[in-house]
């Protein structure tokens, strides 16, 4: 069974503000295969990490094809103990816009034969939070009044 291991990260200047997600594919080695940053618009940053675990899934699908993810351990890991502990159940979901983001996840992850979601130091997903920088602060080098 393949194991593919996803760093996520969802970030957000001001809460709400412009954000942004950042997902790192890494082989059952933890060697990173493929990263991707995007803007997103104007969320909030818990918005941001929901948002990256569901672009995460998304991506994983497409370039791995459903019957692979079927066969696949998948660990989902992000530095938002709020994310993971929402994503594992340990916490109830009380605002409607991360609801309706946690049914998102909950559908993509029906296609998956194994995940988990793990929690981890802020030290340890510097791929993802750096993709997220970058987004971010090209927007901002792209936004002048001249």
């Amino acid at each position: 069974m393949q194991k593919i291991i996803i760093y996520t990260d969802g970030g957000s200047r001001g809460n709400p503000g412009p954000s942004a997600i950042g997902v790192v594919l890494c082989d059952e080695k933890g060697k990173a295969v493929k990263g991707y940053s995007e803007l997103i618009g104007v969320r909030t940053n818990n918005e941001a990490e929901y948002e990256a675990v569901i672009f995460a899934l998304k991506k994983v699908k497409a370039l791995y094809g459903k019957k692979a993810v079927k066969d696949s351990e998948v660990e989902v890991r992000a530095d938002s103990e709020l994310l993971i502990k929402q994503l594992n159940g340990e916490y109830k979901i009380i605002e409607p816009k991360i609801q309706a983001l946690f049914l998102k996840t909950w559908n993509l992850k029906i296609d998956f034969n194994k995940i988990k979601f793990i929690c981890i130091p802020r030290e340890k997903n510097k791929e993802a939070d750096s993709l997220v920088n970058q987004a971010l602060d090209n927007q901002a080098k792209n936004q002048t009044l001249f």
